[in-house]
Order: structure tokens, then sequence, then C-alpha cells
């Protein structure tokens, strides 16, 4: 299989952390509904790739996202695994599943525009973020690690553009109620890269260094990987994927798929950054999951090493 030539730039780290969402963000928004054992292996395959992030699921309502319904069940099945394993909460009753699953980190979902917290959670910003806030200080006072990611970083499709205040008044909330880590999504894939720079030095500017913030691009237009380098070249190292580029957003029809996480480590591995993964298996995994959802990879990259892994 044919590999990246490495060859490094000047002041892009050594290492980046994949922050891989293909079971959570990526599954939710398949048409198709895959079988608890299916998700299981799909995971355990991440994991055997080399991937040490995986966000597993979403302990949502199921009438909101039934593809993730058996939450509970996918986590009994898989049992103790290496490496960190992040689930969705999108309340106190979410917390209240997690915890009894015995989850060690969560992640919550708020909105830097009006119009998608209304859509996502039926709330205003204000009322989404009064909501999370006992989630989070009952999650880390329970000792779990806490995620928050803010959509729609810099456009929506019903507002437009977004203001990089916008989106910072959410990330500054979300820190203070004690969110160690901030992902910034490009839900809909309309950053370029200088956004993605201002974006960053406007969270700067507030306290919130690059230490404690993650990117995630869709890539709608094409840009995925333009901005990720930018965000690494601002000293930004945890980037958020998903295997084979599944994925979207149920409630932004715009929205396409996730950065592919093998192009992703393509780039990174060609940059002489280290990953840990193993993207030939990778490749397979991504190729074994969209056989069994009937339709080619979106990826890039498993599309151009599909024939050599036959």
């Amino acid at each position: 299989m044919r590999s990246p030539r490495r060859t490094a730039l000047a002041g892009l780290p050594d290492h980046v952390t994949i922050y891989e969402v293909g079971p959570r963000d990526g599954l939710q928004n398949e048409a198709e509904i895959l079988s608890v054992e299916t998700k299981a292996e799909f995971v355990r395959r991440l994991a055997s790739s080399g991937l040490s992030t995986i966000e597993l699921t979403s302990f949502v309502p199921p009438k909101w996202i039934p593809q993730l319904a058996d939450a509970e069940e996918l986590l009994a099945l898989l049992g103790p695994i290496p490496g960190r394993h992040p689930v969705l909460v999108p309340n106190e009753r979410g917390l209240d599943r997690a915890l009894a699953a015995g989850v060690k980190e969560i992640a919550v979902f708020a909105s830097a525009t009006e119009s998608f917290a209304q859509r996502n959670l039926n709330k205003s910003v204000a009322a989404s973020l009064q909501m999370f806030s006992p989630v989070v200080k009952r999650a880390t006072e329970a000792g779990l690690a806490v995620r928050g990611y803010v959509s729609m970083c810099f456009g929506d499709p019903w507002e437009g553009d977004v203001a990089a205040s916008q989106v910072t008044a959410v990330a500054v909330e979300l820190a203070a109620m004690g969110c160690g880590e901030l992902s910034l999504g490009d839900t809909i894939g309309v950053a370029t890269p200088g956004l993605v720079a201002d974006l960053l030095d406007d969270l700067s500017d507030r306290g919130l260094g690059r230490d404690r913030l993650a990117v995630h691009f869709h890539d709608t237009y094409g840009q995925g990987l333009a901005n990720t380098l930018v965000a690494l070249q601002n000293g930004v190292t945890t980037v958020d994927s998903s295997a084979g580029g599944l994925g979207g957003c149920p409630y932004a029809g715009s929205a396409t798929g996730n950065l592919a996480t093998e192009d992703l480590v393509w780039q990174l591995h060609g940059l002489d950054i280290a990953t840990g993964v193993d993207l030939e298996a990778l490749c397979r995994t991504s190729l074994w999951m969209a056989s069994l959802l009937g339709r080619p990879s979106p990826s890039r990259t498993v599309r151009a090493l599909a024939s050599s892994l036959e």
C-alpha cells in the first residue's frame, strides 16, 4: 500500500491527537440503523488501528436520534477498552444514563447561533447553556472529564455568517462551567483558513489557550484539510475527524460529511507528525463500513488506496 512521503514543516506539532467521532457523529446521520454488534465491531476495529480517542455514542432520547438508541447496550457489549471513550449527553437525564453506564468522559453540544440552538435543543443559546451548567458541574464533581462542543462557529444555514464574538461568548461560558476541552465546529463547512486563524486569536484574547481547543471541520467545500493545517500552525493539537468521512448533522441539512480520518492521517503523516494510527488498518475498517452501508466511502484516501487493499 502506498504511504505518504514524509517532509516536516516548521512550526507544526510533533504529535496530533485525533478525536474520532465516527461511531457517534458519523453513524447518527446514516439512514440505516446498524446493529449494536456491528457498532461494537466498528469501535474495536477503530481502536485496533491505533485511534486512542473514540467518541462512542450519545445518550439522547431515542426519538431524537434513533440511530443511537442502543447506547447502554453498546457500552455493555464493548466492556473495558483502552483509551478515551467519551459519550455525548444533552441534559441531566442523559448524564444519569451515562453515569449509570460507567462512562469516564462526556461531551455537551452547544450552539453559537440561536437558530441552530432552537432546532437542535429546542432552546435559546442562553437557555441551553443554563441546561448544561448542572450537567458539567455534576460530571466534574464525579471525576469525569468534560468536553464542550460549539457548533456553527463560522456560518449558519439560517442566519448566514457567524461573528467570532458569538463563538467566543459561548466558549467562554462553557469553559467557566468546567469544560476542559472546547471543540470548534464548522458545522456546515463554510470556514476558510483566514477565518480559522482569526477565531483562534479571538479565543486567545479571551483567555482560552490553544491547549484547550480542538477543531471539528466539515468538508462541504473541500476546505477541511486546509483549515486543519492553519489550526495546527496556530498551536492546536487536537483534531476531530470521522473514519471514512461518515456523518454530517441531522439538524442542519446543508452539513455534509465530517473531515475523513484517513485524509487527515495522510496529511499528518506526510508532515511527519505522529498520530499512532495504522493507516492501512484504518482504511480497511472504512472499506468494511462502506460495504455495510452499501455505498463508496467519501474519503479520498480510502478510495485512492482501495485497489491496493483488495
